[in-house]
């Protein structure tokens, strides 16, 4: 009898520490020939450090790693690459003004002689490739042309390219509709049937019994536990935050009160086509709908962040002219962003500097900030908001995903905003910590600030709105109470199929 071969991937004792924090505590992970592996956990709980650490972007302090039974040493990401693990992150690592095919084959160039490129070569290998996965992108087509779902089935294949063994997709439905999401799996199905591996990190637990065989748990750095799938989603939540959290969103405490904000006819091409609705205190109105629909544009035109092409805005019963963010602010209208990274807060900044942000004349003379009054804020909210950070003082990037969102929050918390506007508020984001936004929210409200909610997650939206808007191609298509709103409904709405 032959004997059994052993797991494809072995990560065994692994440790890691940064300056005041032990990321790692004898983690562990085996991976199996063919399988999509989830890897589970809040934010904070290690899943990254481990994933960075196995693709060569970060050294382990203790720990060993087997590929094959293989002890590997993967000190460098090429040294990962060479043996076969390729990693397809929450923020796409792609090339906007090359190519599709130029972004499959970077850094592996075919070249005829004399380092010249070889243009044909190119182009056959992105159509080999894309073949494979069954995709009709374009490969001569810019990937800044590209759909959110093209550029994630691009950085598919470039994983297919190299012919990895073992591939790491972080987050990768985060910004997917339903039917992407099918194309997706359908990617992954392919990928495995070949013999690659895939280790799939999510906090969307519903879909995991689709496309997982088995499930690891992590808390504070350690393994906790591995599970086959399907699993009770109570029971994978339990062990992720160690106590139960099956209460998922707030009961509605919150009265509605007088009108805030007032949107009549808004339009802004090519997304916005005329829309409609009113915003009272104490609400939380929930904006429903596909990618494309015209949500954020509706979000960042209310925000001041792009002008209208007609319509008005009536703040307090007065028409305003927001030309610009700190004319929104000014007027008590607050953003968090979709892309928190990118638009929600200042990277290289830190706590109190990003609390800070909209009140800096408030907080300073003469264009100097008062750097103890702007700890002072922040500490404040840090200890509101139950932000998990050394300190004011610590960068905002160094914190986790749901760490993040609470600073952005808190920046808006802290200026007083009236009206505040959420788009995607918990993408990202592990079950506890999303009850710990949906918490803040409702008090928010119930404080009498009105909420915009944009949201793709249907049960966020049906679970926290006291009203919801169904958005198709630029137009409000259905309303629905939120207490008796149910999922198919707002869908067909959101499809432009209501009756």
């Amino acid at each position: 009898m032959p004997d059994t071969p052993p797991p494809l991937l072995v990560m065994r004792g692994i440790a890691k520490s940064f300056p005041g924090v032990r990321a790692l505590d004898e983690a562990r992970l085996e991976l199996e020939r063919g399988e999509v592996h989830v890897l589970l956990g809040e934010n904070g709980a290690g899943k990254s450090t481990l994933m960075k650490i196995l693709s060569g972007a970060c050294r382990r302090d203790a720990g060993e790693i087997a590929i094959d039974g293989v002890p590997v040493a993967l000190s460098t990401p090429r040294e990962a690459q060479a043996a076969g693990i390729s990693t397809i992150y929450q923020e796409f690592n792609l090339v906007p003004h090359l190519t599709v095919a130029e972004n499959i084959c970077l850094g592996r160039e075919p070249a005829v002689r004399w380092g010249v490129l070889s243009a044909r070569a190119l182009h056959a290998e992105a159509v080999r490739v894309l073949g494979a996965l069954d995709s009709p992108i374009d490969p001569g087509a810019r990937v800044d042309s590209l759909s959110v779902a093209e550029q994630q089935m691009v950085e598919v294949a470039k994983a297919l390219s190299v012919d990895a063994r073992i591939v790491i997709m972080d987050e990768p439905t985060s910004a997917l509709t339903e039917s992407e999401i099918d194309q997706l799996f359908a990617a992954i199905d392919r990928l495995t049937a070949r013999g690659a591996a895939i280790i799939y990190i999510s906090h969307r637990l519903q879909e995991l019994e689709r496309i997982g065989r088995r499930a690891t748990v992590m808390r504070d750095g350690r393994y906790i536990a591995t599970l086959p799938l399907p699993a009770p989603i109570p029971e994978l939540v339990r062990l992720m935050a160690n106590r139960d959290v099956s209460q998922a969103y707030p009961a509605r405490t919150r009265t509605r009160g007088d009108e805030l904000l007032r949107v009549e006819d808004v339009a802004r091409a090519p997304r916005l086509r005329g829309v409609s609705l009113t915003l009272h205190r104490g609400e939380i109105l929930g904006i429903a709908g596909l990618m494309g629909a015209g949500r954020t544009e509706l979000a960042r035109v209310i925000a001041g962040a792009d002008r209208p092409d007609r319509g008005r805005i009536t703040l307090h019963g007065r028409v305003v002219s927001l030309r610009s963010p700190a004319d929104a602010i000014r007027a008590g209208v607050g953003l968090v962003p979709e892309d928190r990274k990118r638009h929600g807060f200042v990277p290289g900044g830190s706590v109190a500097a990003n609390v800070a942000l909209p009140q800096l004349r408030r907080l300073g003379r003469a264009g100097i900030v008062d750097g103890a009054a702007e700890r002072a804020l922040a500490t404040r909210w840090i200890e509101e908001l139950r932000v998990r950070t050394p300190g004011p003082d610590t960068p905002v990037a160094s914190l986790s995903g749901g760490n993040q969102q609470k600073v952005v929050l808190a920046k808006w918390l802290a200026a007083g905003a009236d009206v505040l506007i959420v788009d995607e508020p918990t993408r990202g984001i592990d079950v506890a910590s999303k009850m710990e936004i949906y918490q803040l929210l409702d008090r928010l409200a119930a404080s009498g600030a009105g909420i915009l909610m944009i949201s793709s997650d249907l049960p966020e939206v049906l679970g926290m709105s006291d009203r919801v808007l169904a958005m198709h191609l630029g137009r409000i298509t259905g309303e629905f109470d939120g207490a008796r709103a149910t999922q198919a409904a707002v869908l067909q709405a959101a499809l432009g199929l209501a009756s």
